[in-house]
């Protein structure tokens, strides 16, 4: 069964959906590929208290790593792409072209930034640390201005969103 909760965060509120008490979902306002509300079931804080505690640590700047359980739903090769975000380390970033390479398809960037466009699981499941060949922010589904906050605020020089 589905549950959400909502939780207030610098970026603004974040929903937060568990499928049998295990996140496999972390949302923004306004978030491309935003699932519709309904399939986020009732209201209930119960299952996401640790999410919850964790992600408030990160935004304190105290923790750098989750270690909560994710339920990812996507096809095998979205899960891998997604999987292989969690290895890019706290405050660094890498490159859509990099992040091919490092799942042996270096030819494809582009299904590699269609797959991280539609990671269910925002800030814990890093997509927003994945920029474009120059360096330059390039999409990310919870809006550029959220991109360049979490990235200068891990970096140590938080920007005003």
């Amino acid at each position: 069964m589905r549950t959400h909760t909502v939780m207030d965060s610098p970026v603004g509120p974040l929903t937060l959906v568990a499928s049998d008490g295990v996140l496999c979902g972390l949302y923004m306002d306004e978030q491309r590929h935003r699932p519709a509300e309904e399939i986020f079931g009732p209201r209930d804080d119960r299952h996401t208290h640790d999410v919850i505690e964790q992600l408030t640590a990160y935004f304190d700047g105290g923790l750098t790593d989750f270690d909560v359980p994710l339920a990812m739903h996507g096809t095998e090769f979205q899960r891998r792409v997604w999987t292989e975000l969690t290895t890019i380390p706290y405050g660094e970033t890498t490159t859509y072209g990099e992040l091919a390479e490092r799942l042996g398809r270096p030819s494809a960037a582009r299904a590699v930034g269609l797959a991280n466009g539609k990671n269910p699981i925002s800030i814990i499941v890093p997509c927003h640390r994945v920029v474009g060949s120059t360096g330059s922010l390039t999409g990310y589904g919870g809006g550029l201005p959220r991109k360049r906050y979490l990235l200068s605020f891990e970096k140590g020089t938080p920007v005003l969103l």
